[in-house]
């Protein structure tokens, strides 16, 4: 069936029942959609795609041009419950997303099972790990297809390890039930995901600050200490943590009250100094009855928790002992679950992890569950019935951060919540942010952090980190500093570190290292309207804030390949203009070579311009001798840099520098401008900007009390640069008063501007020229000569 022209949906199954009708990942008005289809011998078409079965049922889907898209190798494989599904393959298809598995950015030649796994200590080769989000990618000849297998139970996928010659996915039961999403452009796609099952929704602003965490500060005099160092080093910093060390003997929804004696008190304190605070609540309530845990005797009374075959309910060790779980799939106990955090909320506590959540059992089978506990499903949309947890398991995670989000929603209805998970499933995007797990303090897991986030965007958790310096391990101090450098331009910026391991703080490893780590958090803060911006882009249309090249960049090939193989997915996108280039084999002093797509960049430290043709090669610059032409840069890497450049054609949004985003910035708004050269970029290209604001914590965007403001730009023959000021979209008031308008790689040559039509100086902070103008010039044209 066509959900939409470039959306289609295939179900398939055996005998004359037909499966029960029903996602917990896909939106039910994306289910419910379709569009007119036009009969056709042996399938039909819609307005992009032709589809047709043959003999043997096997599904071919090709443009209207007749170019295949995708076509099936052979008839749907059945052996008992389980199916198998064989596509087509080459050697030059390219497939990414699945979330966060370890390995390379191309999932090409490689295999993956979907079974959410507590990895502790996971290296490049484990698989599975934390999460299943079994929708993926694949690029093959300039047009990209996504697909997406609806299905809970344990899965695979294999794309050429098996046989080069096509690549499969199937499933150890349940429905098979997919969607193909086609672009042509790998824009479309992921756009068309976040239709399918949600984009990532707009975050509070503070979750885009530097966040510090340790398993764990304790007592609660320690997690002060570490605020007040901050604060005493002007190191920005928006959030703290506590793990399970600040609960009473680790049971979920207690205070260890010898330890943090006055949480109410500190929690004020904390934000009296602009942090936030984020507490661990872990699912598996302490069985601990008849003593007045509220926890496990409301869930008792309610009948909330997982059940054995026998009816009795289910008793897993985990970190409190012996512990009951609850059975998130009825909407009644999600909803009691929610109802455990008003004691915190009353508290001020900000946010709230979900750890555990595949859920970990340290005393079941395979670290979790036995597959035969009992899961009463009990949800609008679904049949009411009984579900082993082999169906659930994948999903559990995701069911629980939901309810902690639907939770925080019942309490502050007006606050955008919070909620960190570290397993989910696809659509769990909308409930909640994510991270990769329990990583090591190595330098490859560094590297590796990369493609995972790249990968993790793709498949639609756009808000997702690393831990920076690896949570298992002691990071020398070389690796902490890099790392913290690689993460400020990554969607969640925290620091983490395990029990037992050196501490991980800014300040740790002498002023040297701290001040270049300083530097590289305070860009994040001055970035943060960008940023902000970027995130609020995502809420709709779903593109990633961290994102491959090839997303904007489809057409850039070398050597039949996508820049990103070339590149070896160590360079990235942050947001569509900025491009952020590590050091590929980080531990190493060698020169390493920089990749930049086609067009004019910037670096985003010097304002130095590079240019690169359209094919790759560089650009005729006979008279541009300002202008540095070549194919790629050559790096060395040194300890304080990380190669960091701006897109040609931006005006980047720049706020002075703050301790927090609580604080309110002092001083204009910089627009710094980066223009395109006119002869070497291409003809019609807009140099433009934009920047989203609003009061960074509530849904008072809803009723349009947010401010959007556009800027574009352009340089004429003469050398001469224009910008104008937009009139703004929205009733908020923004923080700042004036704007800063600033044009890198730029010269004047009288010195003076206009402000539509008025003559004022230009004057010059650092190497870049500008002028000063009022906030309220909306719909102003700026003029430097």
């Amino acid at each position: 069936m066509a959900l939409r022209d470039d959306v289609l949906r295939v179900r398939v199954w055996k005998g004359d029942a037909v499966p029960e009708d029903a996602s917990w990942a896909v939106l039910p008005e994306a289910r419910s959609s379709g569009v007119q289809v036009v009969a056709e011998p042996h399938g039909f078409a819609t307005r992009q795609l032709r589809v047709t079965l043959d003999d043997q049922l096997r599904l071919t889907v090709a443009d209207l041009a007749g170019k295949v898209v995708q076509e099936d190798a052979a008839p749907v494989r059945w052996v008992g419950t389980r199916f198998t599904v064989s596509k087509k393959r080459t050697s030059n298809d390219h497939f990414f997303g699945l979330g966060d598995k370890p390995g390379p950015l191309d999932r090409a030649g490689e295999a993956f099972t979907m079974w959410n796994t507590d990895s502790f200590n996971w290296q490049e080769s484990t698989d599975p790990i934390y999460k299943s989000i079994p929708f993926f990618l694949e690029i093959s000849e300039g047009r990209t297809l996504g697909v997406f297998l609806d299905n809970t139970w344990r899965t695979d996928f294999d794309f050429g390890h098996a046989d080069p010659a096509e690549y499969t996915f199937g499933a150890v039961n349940g429905p098979l039930d997919y969607y193909l999403i086609y672009g042509p452009e790998p824009k479309q796609v992921v756009t068309d995901w976040a239709w399918l099952t949600g984009p990532t929704p707009l975050p509070p602003l503070w979750s885009l600050g530097f966040q510090q965490s340790r398993y764990t500060y304790f007592p609660g005099s320690q997690l002060r200490e570490v605020a007040d160092r901050f604060r005493k080093d002007r190191i920005p910093c928006d959030v703290l943590w506590l793990d399970i060390d600040f609960q009473h003997e680790n049971w979920p929804f207690t205070i260890n009250e010898q330890a943090f004696p006055d949480f109410n008190g500190m929690v004020r304190d904390l934000e009296s100094e602009y942090f936030k605070l984020v507490v661990i609540t872990d699912l598996h309530v302490a069985k601990q009855p008849n003593v007045g845990y509220a926890p496990y005797d409301s869930g008792v009374a309610g009948d909330h928790f997982v059940k054995r075959p026998d009816g009795s309910t289910y008793v897993g060790k985990v970190w409190p002992g012996p512990a009951v779980f609850p059975d998130f799939t009825q909407s009644q106990t999600r909803q009691w679950w929610g109802t455990l955090y008003k004691s915190f909320i009353a508290d001020g506590v900000a946010g709230f992890w979900n750890d555990m959540n595949e859920p970990s059992v340290f005393d079941g089978p395979g670290g979790t569950m036995p597959n035969d506990v009992r899961h009463r499903i009990d949800e609008p949309g679904f049949r009411k019935r009984t579900a082993t947890h082999v169906e659930i398991h994948n999903i559990y995670g995701m069911l629980n951060s939901r309810g902690t989000y639907e939770g925080e929603l019942a309490f502050r209805p007006n606050e955008r919540p919070f909620v960190m998970t570290r397993a989910t499933f696809a659509g769990g995007q909308r409930y909640s942010a994510t991270w990769t797990g329990d990583n090591s303090s190595s330098w490859n897991h560094m590297r590796m952090s990369v493609p995972q986030l790249i990968n993790l965007g793709l498949s639609g958790l756009s808000l997702s980190g690393a831990d920076v310096g690896g949570f298992a391990g002691s990071p020398p101090p070389d690796l902490l500093t890099k790392w913290i450098e690689l993460s400020a331009f990554q969607p969640i910026d925290r620091d983490h570190s395990a029990k037992g391991t050196r501490m991980h703080e800014v300040w740790v490893d002498g002023p040297e290292h701290e001040a270049i780590r300083r530097r590289y958090i305070e860009e994040r803060y001055r970035l943060m309207p960008y940023l902000y911006t970027v995130a609020e882009e995502t809420s709709h249309d779903g593109l990633p804030i961290d994102r491959p090249l090839f997303l904007e960049f489809p057409h850039a090939i070398e050597n039949g390949t996508p820049l990103d193989i070339t590149t070896g997915g160590s360079e990235f996108l942050f947001g569509s203009r900025i491009l952020v280039a590590p050091n590929p084999s980080p531990e190493e002093i060698a020169p390493y070579t920089v990749h930049l797509p086609p067009g004019t960049w910037y670096n985003y430290w010097t304002g130095e311009r590079f240019t690169r043709g359209k094919s790759g090669g560089p650009l005729d610059l006979e008279q541009r001798d300002a202008v540095i032409a070549q194919k790629d840069l050559s790096i060395t890497p040194t300890l304080e840099q990380l190669p960091v450049y701006v897109r040609g054609g931006t005006i980047l949004p720049i706020a002075p520098l703050t301790q927090s985003t609580a604080e309110t910035p002092t001083g204009p708004l910089t627009l710094r401008v980066y223009p395109l050269a006119p002869g070497i970029d291409t003809p019609g290209e807009s140099c433009a900007g934009e920047v989203y604001t609003d009061d960074g914590h509530s849904f008072d965007f809803r009723k349009g009390i947010f401010a959007r403001i556009d800027f574009t730009c352009s340089m004429r023959a003469d050398g001469s640069v224009s910008v104008t000021i937009g009139k703004q979209e929205g009733t908020w008031k923004p923080w700042w008063h004036e704007y800063r308008v600033e044009v890198v790689g730029w010269t004047p040559k009288s010195g003076s501007g206009l402000i539509d039509g008025s003559e004022t100086s230009l004057t010059q902070v650092g190497e870049r020229w500008g002028v000063t103008v009022p906030a309220n010039a909306r719909g102003t044209r700026i003029d430097l000569r």
